[in-house]
């Protein structure tokens, strides 16, 4: 039997998740990254165990009560009559599954990175030094049906060494130690997306193409995520075309 005080010491951190996931989900929607019933995002509590955003709803509304307790097969442990969660969430379950180090899933449709997915452009330029060193190339992944297992089969392979990604004509999905860390790494994707944009039209005015950081000077600022305690996965030096793949 469960001792009751750590039964109260789980209860608190799991009221302190449900507030943070719900600032996040507030977040998102101010931002303008998720309309109507837009987006998901969930944390892990323990090996087997998530809560997650329930389908259906404005994330402008969503409160901890209304958050749904799931298991890593997808079968409800707690919910308020009415409420589920989101078809996506095969999505977020295949995070858990291919990453043990992953406690958060944010998935959003964040403007400027969604037009990105839409145009099949990766954003792997490495034109802006604190991306290349926090999250390095952002490649798409390869298009699945929403609601299908294609969606967490198409981001599979790029679980292993990336922790930010373009879902191809859907949106963008970014995991984390926890949900502020993969919120973060979204706001991250979404302003790499908007000065990626801008700094090509600038560019375009000039006649003049975007230019990458030397390879030698790339490594050095990937040598640095130890020094700033840069936490997550990181591909290295990584080109991709618009379907995915690596390019040679």
């Amino acid at each position: 039997m469960m001792n009751p005080e750590r039964s109260e010491i789980m209860d608190h951190q799991e009221e302190i998740i449900r507030e943070q996931i719900c600032d996040v989900c507030h977040k998102m929607w101010q931002l303008g990254w998720v309309a109507a019933n837009d987006g998901n995002v969930s944390v892990r509590l323990d090996q087997d165990t998530i809560i997650a955003t329930p389908t259906g709803i404005s994330k402008s509304f969503i409160t901890p009560e209304k958050l749904v307790k799931l298991n890593l097969k997808g079968e409800i442990i707690e919910a308020q009559d009415g409420y589920r969660p989101s078809s996506e969430i095969k999505m977020h379950i295949r995070c858990y599954e291919e990453r043990e180090d992953v406690n958060a899933v944010v998935h959003a449709h964040p403007p400027i990175a969604t037009g990105f997915a839409l145009a099949h452009i990766p954003l792997d330029t490495y034109s802006l030094i604190e991306s290349a060193i926090v999250v390095g190339a952002i490649p798409i992944t390869p298009f699945g049906v929403p609601s299908t297992m294609e969606v967490p089969d198409a981001i599979t392979p790029y679980l292993p060494e990336h922790d930010v990604m373009l879902l191809e004509n859907h949106g963008a999905l970014t995991v984390g130690s926890d949900v502020i860390t993969a919120y973060y790494r979204m706001e991250t994707l979404e302003l790499v997306a908007k000065t990626t944009f801008h700094g090509r039209m600038l560019l375009s005015t000039k006649g003049v193409e975007e230019e990458e950081i030397s390879r030698p000077t790339l490594e050095r600022l990937f040598a640095m995520r130890a020094n700033y305690k840069v936490t997550g996965r990181h591909p290295g030096y990584r080109k991709y075309n618009g379907d995915g793949s690596i390019k040679e």
